[in-house]
C-alpha cells in the first residue's frame, strides 16, 4: 500500500493528514514531508494518524527524529487519532512516555 501526506498550514500550526501504510517504503516520504516542518522555531506540527492502519518500526525511527528536531528547534509535536493497533507500538516501545499522543484516539482493526 502506498501513502499520502497532506500537509494543512494554519496559523503557526501544521496538520499533517496521513493515510495509508507506514513501513521500510514510506517511511521516507514522511520523513521529507515531517522534519522541515519541525525544523520551525515555535511550530506546532499535529500527525493525524486516523487513516493509518498499519506502521512498523521505520515509521517510529521517522517520528523519533521528529521529536529530536522539535527539541533541536524549539517545536512541538502532536500526534492524533491514532488507531489501536498503531497506539500498541508506541506502548511497546514506551515512546508513547515521551510524545505527546492525543486522546482522540479511536478504536481500529
Amino acid at each position: 500500500m502506498n501513502l499520502v501526506v497532506d500537509v494543512v498550514e494554519e496559523n503557526n500550526k501544521s496538520n499533517v493528514i496521513l493515510s495509508g501504510e507506514i513501513d521500510a517504503y514510506t517511511a521516507p516520504k514522511l520523513k521529507d514531508a515531517l522534519l522541515p516542518l519541525t525544523k520551525i522555531n515555535g511550530k506546532t506540527v499535529e500527525v493525524d494518524l486516523d487513516q493509518v492502519g498499519y506502521m512498523d518500526s521505520t515509521g517510529l525511527g521517522v517520528f523519533i527524529s521528529a521529536l529530536k528536531s522539535t527539541k533541536e528547534f524549539d517545536s512541538h509535536l502532536r500526534l492524533i487519532n491514532l488507531q489501536d493497533r498503531v497506539l500498541r507500538l508506541f506502548k511497546i516501545t514506551g515512546l508513547d512516555e515521551i510524545m505527546e499522543i492525543s486522546d482522540g484516539i479511536r478504536g481500529g482493526q
